[in-house]
């Protein structure tokens, strides 16, 4: 099992992003609370934060919830040129750098000739005078820990757990610190009596196993006594890539819903096939007006990038969903692409390939034009006129 000998792995996670941003490049904005995005909240300063305002929130309950707040129109070519900046510090620092997202990756410092918590402070200190955005960094052994203690250590903060004082470290906290661990889980566990991590390192594996099944329950075990081998990886493609669509508290019609998720095959097939990349498993996911959340996944006979079959896939999830959706409401909908192989290493089914009328040609000619003339060039007549939603900055495919 990889564990490094010293806390050498950090956690480096950009504090309220979009936020921030704004509040760097309007300086008038600094110190006030900070709203990105009005139907739904993109992001919140953390002076917003302090009033309830959460990610992925209404608009117009995050305005009542915060009336002096500063909403503001998301810039996502602002926060994808500030994202290449702080991964080009990141670089610097280390080649040993794993992206999370635009906004958070782990590096391993492990060799350098400073000690972790010297490279941790100067990371910190180019990217706030270098790009002007706060960071927080959790350093440990293991990236779970790591990733713990950045957020712990949040906002703008530094936080290192020696590794002589993990368990100590990890056992007061509360069970949702641990990764996968959701509302749903939390409120399941605390039936039993289990509400830190201490609690679920001292119950038996397979009690763990009855209550959540065995890959959840193996996986919390494990975590809760600081047990992860995984190291810093780069050059790593991406086993799986998704989009998503907050929908705010308005109950939308099925037309509406599938519309949105037409929009969402779309983008997702469009970088599939950019990235010569083709799925095999097909994931719906959605959050009701409860903040629960519910999956549903099919896998496909065979791997494909074919927009036309993965939007008829999804449909059919969407459709299996509807009851609950109708009783429940629905604040998000998104889709992911898993088991994600190289074009060039899969043999593609040849009725999609060979007859442009299925649609494998017919994709790659409308990525070709989009390609040429912009991403709106193009479009399906079920999206003419409605709001697609925004396109968020990713890290390559």
């Amino acid at each position: 099992m990889f564990v490094s000998g010293g806390a050498t792995i950090l956690h480096a996670d950009l504090d309220a992003f979009y936020a921030s941003v704004e509040q760097r490049d309007d300086p008038g904005l600094r110190g006030r609370p900070v709203i990105v995005g009005g139907g739904v909240v993109l992001a919140a300063s953390y002076e917003a934060k302090a009033y309830g305002v959460r990610t992925a929130m209404g608009g117009g309950q995050a305005r009542r919830l915060c009336p002096r707040a500063v909403v503001v129109p998301p810039r996502m070519s602002a926060y994808s040129a500030a994202s290449k900046a702080v991964f080009a510090v990141f670089r610097a620092t280390t080649p040993l750098v794993e992206g999370l997202s635009i906004d958070e990756a782990f590096l391993d410092v492990h060799g350098l000739r400073r000690s972790p918590e010297d490279v941790a402070v100067r990371l910190r200190r180019e990217v706030a005078e270098e790009i002007g955005l706060p960071i927080t960094v959790g350093v440990a052994r293991t990236k779970f820990l790591a990733k713990v203690a950045s957020g712990v250590a949040k906002p703008d903060g530094l936080l290192v757990v020696p590794p002589d004082g993990e368990l100590e470290f990890l056992r007061p906290l509360p069970v949702r610190r641990l990764w996968g661990v959701g509302r749903a889980t939390a409120e399941k566990l605390a039936r039993f009596g289990v509400t830190t991590v201490g609690d679920v390192a001292d119950m038996p594996e397979s009690t763990l196993v009855t209550l959540l099944g065995p890959g959840a329950g193996r996986h919390l075990h494990a975590l809760a006594r600081n047990r992860d081998p995984r190291p810093v990886r780069t050059g790593v493609r991406r086993r799986s890539m998704g989009s998503q669509r907050a929908l705010g508290r308005r109950r939308r019609s099925p037309a509406e819903l599938d519309a949105m998720l037409v929009g969402i095959v779309d983008r997702l097939g469009g970088r599939l096939r950019k990235a010569r990349r083709v799925c095999r498993t097909v994931t719906l996911r959605l959050r009701f007006e409860d903040f629960a959340r519910a999956t549903r996944s099919h896998t496909l006979a065979q791997a494909t990038d074919d927009t036309e079959r993965i939007l008829e896939t999804a449909r059919g999830l969407l459709a299996a969903a509807a009851p609950m959706i109708g009783t429940r409401g629905l604040t998000l909908i998104g889709l992911s692409l898993g088991n994600l192989h190289d074009d060039r290493a899969v043999q593609l089914a040849l009725p999609f390939d060979e007859d442009p009328s299925k649609g494998g040609a017919v994709d790659g000619a409308v990525d070709g034009v989009r390609e040429r003339f912009g991403s709106s060039a193009i479009t399906r007549a079920v999206l003419l006129g409605r709001d697609q939603g925004l396109s968020v900055p990713l890290l390559p495919d």
